[in-house]
């Protein structure tokens, strides 16, 4: 018996540092930081419709890694740490390049500033998110979550491209829009989550006939439609902010909870 008391110590070792990586809620992350990867590049050819949609994209999928890792039981650490870098590649950079070289650049060190605050502030509400995951109410974003941050400045890219306006008229709108999104990341103004929206429990029909609704108004003109959606969302935690502070309840969202959020998707 002695002589085997080795052997299955042995054994244990290897096993412990074999610990492997959960192949698919990664692979969601990976498809995600694709897309912002390609809309960089398809920005650098001049295609930016195509650099808006790879962004949506992103945001889609980004949405799914966190909800089939649960569902699958396979969330890890690595998993929360390879989708924080994914959303600030697909969320934080591309955003930033894509409006850059779409048309701040025009403005010279204005365009270049515009462009690296939004950046800045997409890490920033990213870092903060990731240590202040379990204090904060999962009804509320603290700040902006960064996937919308994003789909507001590249559905406005979208909706002046598939319109053909003039975009070098569109450059100090541009270059307040990501002044805005990057700076409200990082503010203390709460957005609504959705996350006590529950999928598997059931709902009233009428829900189901208002998803369908949305779902037929976005495919009349999708670019104009989701950057009005997007555009509604970004403009409404000012108005909760404000309701909140009339109504004398706390505005901050720190502690108002001491239920950990149970979704990490959006940041």
């Amino acid at each position: 018996m002695s002589l085997q008391e080795p052997t299955d110590n042995n054994e244990e070792v290897p096993s412990r540092l074999r610990k492997g990586i959960y192949v698919l809620p990664n692979l969601f992350t990976l498809a995600a930081l694709f897309g912002g990867f390609y809309a960089i590049v398809m920005a650098i050819n001049n295609q930016f419709e195509a650099a808006a949609i790879a962004v949506f994209t992103s945001m889609v999928l980004d949405s799914l890694d966190g909800r089939v890792a649960r569902m699958t039981n396979t969330q890890s650490a690595f998993g929360a740490q390879m989708d924080s870098l994914a959303d600030m590649v697909s969320f934080g950079a591309a955003p930033a390049l894509i409006t850059y070289v779409w048309v701040l650049k025009d403005l010279g060190r204005w365009g270049w500033f515009a462009a690296f605050v939004y950046c800045a502030c997409a890490a920033l509400r990213l870092a903060r998110f990731n240590v202040n995951t379990s204090v904060v109410d999962k009804r509320f974003f603290q700040g902006l979550p960064s996937p919308a941050a994003a789909a507001f400045v590249m559905g406005f890219v979208w909706v002046i491209t598939v319109l053909e306006v003039n975009k070098s008229d569109m450059a100090w709108v541009c270059f307040a829009f990501c002044l805005y999104a990057g700076l409200t990341m990082v503010s203390n103004v709460p957005f609504y989550s959705f996350k006590d929206f529950q999928m598997r429990k059931s709902v009233p029909f009428a829900v189901i006939v208002s998803i369908a609704l949305v779902i037929a108004v976005i495919n009349i003109h999708p670019p104009v439609v989701l950057f009005a959606l997007f555009l509604g969302y970004a403009l409404s935690g000012y108005a909760v902010y404000t309701w909140r502070r009339t109504k004398g309840l706390p505005t901050s969202v720190i502690s108002t909870s001491t239920d950990e959020p149970d979704e990490k998707g959006l940041h």
